[in-house]
């Protein structure tokens, strides 16, 4: 077929056009292979005004430590929170998950990479020709060399697209020399249906960049219940502490009363058995030292763990406590307030929201199953034919010979049962996730309103134990009093002793139980972190988009 300058021209014009695209994509499919962000630190925050008293450690980027010093840790509770984000062990294994997650978008992006192909073959046939009348028949020989490039790529439009280079070389017994050809081609084939658009192409990818947003709520999650658990254990120690000197104070109040109960009955004020009530009250306080004391060491492995303090083994080393309990004298927020925050900040209802988004991403996957395949395809190339390599390259440009083609492919499975089950399964799948949405939005509710009643109980708690514990200090000393003039025994002696020492035990719990219950208030409504200055991945709260979740009727009616 001949062909005009002009229509020639026209031919390889489109092939550079199309080869432009090919490159830019292939720019679209390079994209940098990034497997760790910014985003992924968890530290101070430089931006955040922290809510704590020595707010000045929070900027601190790291704390420094002695490696040499293997002596006592002295911590406030602000350093404990920052050793225990730099060094605990857990939180070292949860920083990889966005990153590990974030190989799973390179790993979906691939579909776009530009490959390349080469082929190269040679061929060698020898064939006895048909008899002819006269002449008989005849041996010949061919030989064959082949070499072929191609550079291939889908784009996310639902387009391959395929640019290749080849060249062929046949020599033989019947030529009288050797014949080679060479052709520069490009096809594009265009989905109409069933993987046509980004929408559908891009799914899987933008699926894979939710997952690496959930890692991140997921290790926001982690750091705030870390954060709470250090800052209660912190408390706990504190608590188990006083609970040791509170029990040593008693031991030596009721020691001094065994010797007193000793010398009046020396003097014959009183009975012998008097002795029996004051020696039992000894042994009662001196087993309860020694469960404190080995409490408050069960308390300190559990601190020393999770602080993991650098310089010697931290187990085996004392931990100093340099932040004061006291239970912060204003009243707690309103509740309403939290419940808010709480619907904000949640990473785990953050993560509910990022699940039905991949879920509404699934359905336009199953959806395109049910679309028959409709694709148009077309060829282009331009062919030069010659005695040598250089001269049949040459000749693609100035002579005419070209080849064209162009086509469509239709495929409809009638039945299409895989894809029928699989939009079944992707739309069911939503619709419990979006009642567990619900679901976990109430239980998030009752979280955040059962903590913040059990902030005021133990708020109220605080001022109530303070006075019941004057009041039995007073009932004590008259006892005592009382005991001395010989009106009294050491029975209801003590008694009232026992009574003070539940009450000082029940004022330090009770500021203990109200800086614990402000802490866990904080963890349910989401705020922690940023209520102590920490920066963490899942700062933000994800916004649903307004989608139209299929019901049952929907369902029905579709298929």
């Amino acid at each position: 077929m001949a062909m005009t300058m002009n229509g020639q021209q026209l031919i390889l014009r489109f092939i550079y056009v199309f080869t432009a695209i090919l490159g830019c994509s292939a720019g679209f499919s390079c994209e940098k292979m990034e497997l760790t962000s910014s985003k992924d630190y968890i530290g101070p925050s430089q931006t955040a005004e922290p809510n704590i008293a020595d707010a000045a450690k929070f900027l601190t980027p790291i704390i420094e430590y002695n490696d040499q010093n293997a002596g006592p840790v002295i911590v406030t509770i602000t350093d404990a929170l920052l050793m225990a984000l730099e060094n605990n062990k857990s939180l070292a294994v949860e920083r990889f998950n966005p990153q590990i997650q974030r190989t799973f978008v390179q790993r979906e992006l691939a579909l776009f990479d530009p490959s390349l192909l080469a082929t190269v073959s040679q061929s060698n046939t020898r064939s006895e020709t048909m008899p002819r009348p006269g002449l008989g028949s005849f041996s010949e020989t061919e030989r064959d060399f082949t070499a072929e490039a191609a550079i291939r790529e889908f784009l996310p439009t639902g387009t391959n697209l395929a640019l290749t280079g080849s060249t062929d070389r046949l020599t033989g017994s019947f030529l009288d020399e050797a014949f080679i050809s060479s052709r520069i081609g490009l096809t594009a084939t265009q989905s109409l249906l069933r993987g046509l658009g980004p929408r559908v192409n891009l799914a899987s990818v933008n699926q894979a960049k939710i997952d690496v947003r959930t890692s991140q709520y997921e290790l926001r999650g982690f750091t705030e219940s870390l954060a709470a658990q250090i800052e209660e254990t912190y408390w706990n120690y504190a608590l188990a502490g006083q609970r040791i000197k509170i029990f040593e104070d008693s031991l030596s109040i009721a020691k001094k009363q065994l010797e007193e109960t000793q010398e009046r009955i020396n003097l014959g004020v009183l009975a012998k058995s008097e002795i029996y009530t004051a020696e039992a009250e000894v042994a009662l306080r001196e087993e309860l030292l020694i469960n404190a004391r080995s409490n408050l060491v069960q308390v300190r492995l559990n601190l020393a763990r999770l602080l993991n303090a650098r310089g010697g083994n931290i187990l085996k080393r004392d931990i100093i406590l340099d932040s004061t309990p006291a239970a912060p004298n204003a009243e707690p927020e309103d509740v309403e307030l939290h419940v808010n925050l709480a619907m904000r900040m949640r990473p785990e209802l953050n993560q509910a929201k990022l699940l039905l988004l991949r879920d509404e991403l699934e359905l336009v996957k199953t959806r395109n199953g049910l679309l028959p395949r409709l694709d148009l395809f077309a060829t282009i190339g331009k062919t030069g034919f010659s005695d040598s390599f250089s001269k049949s390259f040459s000749r693609i440009t100035n002579e005419d010979d070209y080849d064209a083609m162009i086509g469509a492919v239709f495929e409809y499975p009638p039945i299409n049962r895989a894809a029928r089950a699989a939009n079944y399964r992707a739309t069911f799948t939503k619709q419990q996730h979006q009642e567990a949405l619900n679901n976990l939005i109430q239980l998030i509710e009752v979280d955040v309103r059962s903590a913040h009643q059990e902030l005021i109980r133990s708020h109220q708690q605080v001022s109530a134990t303070k006075v019941s514990r004057k009041l039995q200090q007073e009932k004590l000393n008259v006892e005592i009093e009382k005991f001395r003039v010989g009106t009294s025994t050491s029975l209801f002696v003590a008694q009232a002793e026992r009574d003070y020492l539940l009450s000082q035990i029940a004022e330090v719990n009770a500021v203990i139980s109200t800086l614990n219950a402000y802490v866990e208030l904080y963890r349910m409504d989401g705020s922690l972190l940023a209520r102590r200055g920490i920066a963490s991945p899942g700062a933000e709260p994800v916004q649903l988009p307004s989608i139209n979740f299929i019901t049952d009727a929907d369902v029905k009616k579709e298929y």
